[in-house]
């Protein structure tokens, strides 16, 4: 699939809609059936670790094999304004000259589990284009990211050699997330280490009793390391979970997803609509308020 102008621009503005959308015009509006061929890849890790470089090099892969791209890049927001940087647009930028490639970066925003608001419906609107692949870029803020896990089909972890003991992250619960673990950078000093490292935590500590066993790639999208390789996993994972994974369980977790950032979209908005100060009355009459503005 290719995208002409007018496709990339009528697909852009429904994505800038859905971004902007409060919770009542999200539930207005009716539900998109997804393309059932779609495979969602999300990408996650600490800021700076080579995430939004990997993307540009994992779609420009994808397309020159001939499989459609969109890809969904999520920038961190200022606690302040609310605004972003939006640079994944300039790391991916290269990929994005491909027809078979749409690429959109957006804000955080308030969120705080390393997405977006209306992330579910966004990765919807992108499944019901038909694309073959769609990546989910998130911001990388660790531990809180495990919602991505609800919302795509494989996870690719990326950490970095030199940045702590892979015992902490299992600790974190941030490997456990993961369905490939990338070294990224690998060509630094001490990556052969980390990738040893992590392969004996992910064998003894993670993923116990799931027959999926996780991969520790080596890459280096700068040396060209590695990516083929990566591609061949993630390619396996799609197969794997054919075989192993309920769709209809899947759909339950999305939907559950979706209904609770609703509602706590909806709990921050009354309280901060309300004059109600629960730090200087009964905390059980501030929550039962609550409950009956909703």
């Amino acid at each position: 699939m290719r995208l002409d102008t007018t496709k990339r621009r009528k697909l852009a503005r429904e994505l800038s809609r859905i971004a902007n959308a409060s919770v009542d015009d999200i539930l207005r509006n009716s539900e998109l059936v997804p393309s059932a061929g779609t495979r969602r890849i999300g990408i996650t890790g600490a800021p700076g670790v080579g995430k939004s470089t990997l993307v540009g090099a994992l779609a420009k892969a994808a397309a020159t094999a001939g499989r459609s791209v969109g890809v969904l890049a999520v920038d961190p927001a200022s606690p302040y304004t609310q605004g972003a940087i939006l640079g994944d647009r300039i790391r991916v930028a290269a990929a994005t000259d491909d027809a078979r490639i749409f690429m959109r970066s957006l804000s955080s925003r308030d969120t705080n589990d390393g997405m977006c608001n209306n992330a579910a419906d966004l990765l919807n609107v992108l499944e019901h284009g038909g694309f073959d692949d769609i990546m989910f870029e998130t911001v990388g803020v660790g531990q809180a990211e495990h919602a991505v896990k609800t919302l795509v089909d494989t996870v690719i972890l990326l950490v970095q050699p030199e940045t702590g003991d892979a015992i902490q992250a299992l600790k974190a619960g941030i490997l456990e997330i993961a369905d490939i673990v990338v070294i990224a950078k690998c060509d630094l000093d001490g990556a052969h280490a980390m990738r040893e490292n992590i392969t004996a935590t992910v064998r003894f500590g993670a993923h116990q009793g799931d027959s999926w066993e996780v991969p520790v790639v080596a890459v280096s999208v700068e040396g060209d390391i590695g990516l083929e390789m990566l591609a061949g996993y993630i390619d396996a994972h799609t197969t794997w979970c054919e075989g192993h994974r309920d769709r209809a369980a899947v759909a339950r977790k999305r939907a559950a997803y979706r209904l609770r950032e609703f509602l706590v979209r909806r709990i921050d908005a009354v309280l901060k609509q309300s004059d109600l100060m629960v730090g200087d009355g009964d905390i059980g009459a501030a929550f039962r308020w609550t409950v009956n503005q909703l």
